[in-house]
């Protein structure tokens, strides 16, 4: 007996030992199988990591397994990924293995997909990408022939965590089927077999950009008879369930030589109100078991015909639910009087000949009651569109009823009687003659608040009337913050707006008493510095869907810190830009004028912009406008009335104001009844200190007239003249908007000017000429606008005039002393009278010299030496006296 159980013991060791190495001794054997059949079956690049074989996995059968294996589809569809799979199993007989490529094919008894992805495709000219099977040179026979390959016999299979694609290019239908857990229990060897199936996932489905499922969920329970002769597939005993939306359905689907040959009925086995919240997706359903719902709800429908290249099966779907209403138990309003009464329809099989007929789609809330219908044909082409809507609706009440989750929360009555009949391609195009719009919408005490307004945006009351070819908004009054709005105008093209992706037309006139920009920025915009040099992170946008002309009247306007009145002119609003038209204003107790384009298609906005200022007071306006201090800082010392024109350009904040680091252009300025109050600007202050005979408050600067440059943060100042009394000053120079400056005064100075010394050196010449002596003097100004700094050369300068003027009074005292002594020599020698030429000689020595200093000749004739130090201590006298100082 021992002998018996050793025995048996040892057989079985041997029997487990070859099946766990037999897949090791085979493995080659059925790499090269698969290879093979991959081979001579499929036209299409097709790759797998590893095989696995195993005798224990599915004992007493062999399990063949495929790693990674990938389908790649050759020309018209190259390197398109038709199929990934992570894993594929199969299941056979051992024997089965044994096979090489001469005998009958191998029999398959049962199939495993794992995460695997399909992608079916048909392009624009109608090639399919899973047509990849290579055709049989071998002309097939009847039942005696046999293929090489796979066949086969199935018993189960199953397909886990997959997904399947499906894009039709020919008329824009796009089928998704995500989540797929599917499995099968039957056979297909047999003529008449039955396949029972379980199915879950998740579907959507579009056509021509029209989404009819959007990710719903699909449970199916199918028992399905299988006519393989004749490809007749059979439903007996099914079950589906969309959402939670249960159906059952039966009939058949057959394929045929032009396509599939269709006959199936469906209906919802339930009748409650239930059933039809069920349809909407559970995203918006929430939880169903705490509604409390009563009348009725059914679906039916046929389908049946054949589905061909030209044709589809004719539909008579249905939907209808009478008298229902439903309440959420945690909500306060109930939904009641719903009536619905819905048709698809196609009766001939024409693809085109589809149509939907909302005939009814009624409901009421507490007692606002809502009343529509619509049809829609040709819904594979030019869609028509021909809908009416009566009612009246409480915003409020929505969330109130339906637990639908808003961003931003709705109030206000909305009113509507409207007929609309349109096609779509009239919508894209806008032919005004095909939209056919009748009847009136309004909104009152509508409050809408959005996280990209900063002030939630009160319509108090707006209209809008619809007539063939045009649509009016009668009126829209509201406010937003403490800015009030006042609208009329027309709208060209509602319906392309709301209905697709087009544009916003129109030609609106506003109105407000109030208008304060900051009301429609993001909180604290209006508040960044004028003179911010960073790049903002984001920045305000013109809406791109926006494209209208607006003509604004607004009493006063707050923008920043400044306060415009009477605001009237142009926007033209396109392409996220605004051109700004004839826009006047009156600011600064004059008048405003701007011309010029804000556009906010780049990351950061720019600007053009031309402004012209009349009659501004200069104090007020320089002391508001921070780009007036920027180009031109020390007119804050000035008083008066200014006229100027400014042309600029550059990049906007986040508060769509200047930066100024960025801005460039050019400025013309002219001051009117202008007067200096040097007090108020230490640079005044600091010239009148170096030039004492200079009183700022005395310079008359009307009429002055100046331009100016910008670009790179730097201001250039073209030189201008000014005058005071009699001394010319020419002003040129440049500062930048940091304030540093650097700028030259030159003032032609009367000798007249320069002191007591100078002025006694004058006197005693005693020549007419010498009065009009004047010499030039350059003041440098630098530093900063806080902080200037001033140097002259007026004291070289009053120098190189006194030693002229001492040369002149030298030169007419030797010229008076040879007068004297050519007198008493003649008188000696001749005792004749002398010639009376004083006044000749003595004049022409004074006349060259002075004509030197007319002249700009610092350097007079020497005609004579002395070693007389007078003439030293006169120049420190006269510059003594020149400064205010003088020797006790």
């Amino acid at each position: 007996m021992k002998k018996k159980l050793k025995i048996v013991g040892i057989s079985l060791l041997i029997l487990v030992a070859l099946l766990i190495a037999s897949p090791f001794i085979f493995q080659s054997q059925i790499k090269d199988m698969v290879r093979n059949y991959i081979n001579e079956s499929v036209n299409a690049k097709v790759t797998f990591d590893d095989v696995d074989l195993s005798f224990i996995r599915s004992f007493p059968q062999a399990n063949v397994t495929l790693d990674n294996l990938t389908i790649t589809n050759f020309a018209p569809f190259k390197n398109d990924t038709l199929a990934k799979v992570q894993s594929l199993s199969l299941d056979m007989s051992i024997k089965e293995l044994f096979k090489n490529a001469t005998e009958e094919p191998i029999i398959v008894n049962s199939i495993a997909i794992d995460n695997a992805l399909v992608n079916l495709k048909t392009n624009k000219e109608g090639a399919v990408n899973w047509d990849i099977a290579k055709a049989s040179d071998t002309p097939t026979t009847d039942n005696n022939s046999s293929s090489d390959g796979f066949v086969f016999d199935i018993e189960n299979y199953s397909i886990t965590n997959s997904a399947f694609n499906y894009l039709d290019e020919t008329n824009n239908t796009i089928f998704k089927i995500t989540n797929l857990n599917h499995s099968g229990n039957g056979t297909f060897s047999g003529d008449t077999s039955e396949l029972d199936t379980k199915t879950e996932a998740n579907v959507t489905f579009s056509m021509e950009d029209t989404e009819y499922l959007s990710n719903n969920s699909l449970k199916l329970d199918a028992l399905i008879d299988l006519d393989l002769p004749n490809n007749k597939y059979t439903f007996k005993e099914n079950k589906a369930l969309i959402n939670d939306l249960p159906l059952e359905f039966k009939g058949y689907v057959q394929l045929i030589e032009a396509g599939q040959a269709i006959d199936i009925t469906f209906e919802n086995p339930g009748s409650t109100f239930k059933d039809f919240l069920a349809v909407i997706p559970k995203t918006y359903a929430k939880n169903l078991d705490n509604v409390d719902t009563t009348g009725n709800f059914k679906i039916n429908g046929v389908i049946k015909g054949e589905s061909t290249e030209t044709t589809i099966p004719t539909l008579d779907i249905n939907i209808v639910s009478n008298n229902a209403s439903f309440k959420f138990a945690d909500l306060p309003k109930r939904v009641e009087n719903i009536n619905i009464n819905v048709e698809i329809k196609n009766n001939n099989g024409l693809v085109d000949d589809t149509y939907i007929a909302i005939n009814t789609l009624d409901f009421k809330i507490d007692q606002d009651q809502f009343k529509s219908s619509a049809t829609i044909k040709n819904l594979t082409k030019n869609m028509l569109v021909n809908a009416n809507l009566d009612g009246v609706l409480n915003l409020a009440n929505l969330t109130k009823a339906y637990p639908i989750e808003l961003e931003n929360e709705l109030k206000g009555i909305l009113k509507a009687k409207l007929n609309t009949s349109f096609d779509m391609n009239a919508i894209e195009t806008n032919p005004y003659e095909r939209i056919k719009n009748n009847g009136s919408v309004s909104v009152s005490d509508f409050v809408f608040s959005s996280a990209d307004i900063v002030n939630p945006i009160n319509i108090s009351k707006a209209s809008i009337n619809f007539n063939p070819g045009t649509i009016t908004l009668d009126n829209f009054i509201a406010t937003t913050g403490q800015t009030d709005l006042n609208a009329t105008g027309i709208i060209n093209n509602l319906l392309g707006f709301l209905l697709s992706d087009k544009k916003l037309e129109g030609n609106f006139n506003v109105k407000s008493n109030v208008f304060k920009i900051s009301d429609f920025m993001i909180e604290g915009g209006s508040k960044a510095p004028i003179n911010q040099s960073a790049e903002p992170a984001t920045a305000l946008k013109i809406p791109a869907f926006l494209d209208c002309t607006i003509t604004a009247d607004a009493k006063t306007v707050y923008y920043d810190n400044l306060i415009l009145k009477d605001v009237k002119g142009s926007l033209k609003i396109a392409n996220e830009t605004a051109q700004l038209n004839n826009v006047t204003s009156s600011i600064f107790n004059g008048n405003l004028s701007l011309e010029g384009l804000v556009d906010t298609k780049t990351t950061k906005p720019t600007f053009n912009m031309n402004v012209g200022a009349k009659n501004f007071d200069i104090a007020q306006s320089f002391n508001d406008l921070n780009l007036l201090q920027a180009l031109a800082p020390i007119t804050k010392a000035l008083q008066g009335k200014l006229n100027s024109s400014i042309n600029l350009s550059g990049t906007l904040g986040e508060d769509f104001t200047p930066l100024l680091n960025t801005i460039s252009g050019d400025a013309l300025a002219e001051l009117i009844t202008t007067q200096i109050q040097p007090k108020n600007e230490q640079l005044f202050s600091l010239l009148e200190s170096k030039l004492n005979f200079l009183d700022f408050s005395k310079l008359d600067l009307k009429d002055l007239k100046t331009k100016l440059s910008f670009n790179d943060g730097q201001v250039n100042v073209k030189p201008f003249d000014i005058k005071y009394k009699d001394i010319k000053m020419t002003v040129g120079g440049s500062h930048t908007f940091s304030n540093t400056m650097n700028y030259q005064v030159v003032l032609d100075v009367p000798a007249k000017y320069l002191g007591t010394e100078v002025n006694n050196l004058i006197n005693k010449i005693n020549d007419a000429a010498v009065n009009d002596i004047k010499i030039p003097v350059t003041a440098t100004i630098s530093g900063n606008t806080l902080k200037p700094q001033v140097t002259t050369d007026l004291t070289s300068g009053v120098k190189n005039l006194t030693s002229q003027l001492i040369e002149i009074e030298k030169q007419k005292l030797i010229n008076k002393g040879k007068d004297k002594l050519t007198d008493v020599v003649g008188n000696i020698l001749g005792g004749n009278k002398p010639k009376d030429s004083t006044s000749t000689q003595s004049n022409g020595g004074v006349k060259d010299v002075l004509g030197n200093i007319l002249n700009g000749n610092n350097t007079p004739k020497d005609t004579t030496k002395t070693t007389n130090d007078k003439p030293k201590d006169q120049v420190k006298d006269a510059i003594k006296g020149l400064f205010g100082k003088k020797d006790k």
